[in-house]
């Protein structure tokens, strides 16, 4: 094909001829759904209503001292789905509200001391479902 038979796809160039959909009117047509921005009065498009999240799993929350010296780490195990980059934002975002360190380790979440209760606030905030088990 030499360049002079070739379209442009760009918008720019010769028409290809009849629009096809040039003759199409909405006349007779039921109302269409407004966009979410129309429904909030935020013509803008700005920070509307968040929708709820879904659920993203069942995720298990341990109180564990075994092979620790002594000390306790609260471990959040069983997620599905979701790489190495989230978990470690998700312990990031743990360790800020409890106010310790913590770590990613061998696929779970560990924190420093028996933290169970502000991780599962933050995991249910990330729309996991949070289980306490052991002790």
């Amino acid at each position: 094909m030499s360049k002079s038979t070739r379209i442009a796809t760009d918008g720019s160039g010769s028409s290809l001829g009849q629009n096809p959909f040039g003759a199409l009117s909405a006349t007779g047509l039921p109302p269409g759904v407004p966009s979410p921005a129309a429904q909030t009065g935020n013509a803008t498009g700005g920070k509307a209503a968040e929708a709820p999240k879904k659920n993203r799993g069942r995720v298990e929350i341990r109180r564990e001292t075994g092979g620790r010296g002594g000390k306790t780490v609260t471990t959040v195990s069983g997620f599905m789905g979701i790489g190495l980059p989230e978990k470690e934002e998700l312990a990031k975002k743990i360790q800020r509200a409890a106010g310790t360190g913590g770590t990613v380790k061998d696929g779970q979440i560990e924190i420093q001391g028996d933290k169970r209760e502000v991780a599962a606030k933050i995991l249910r905030e990330a729309g996991f479902q949070p289980v306490l088990a052991g002790g």
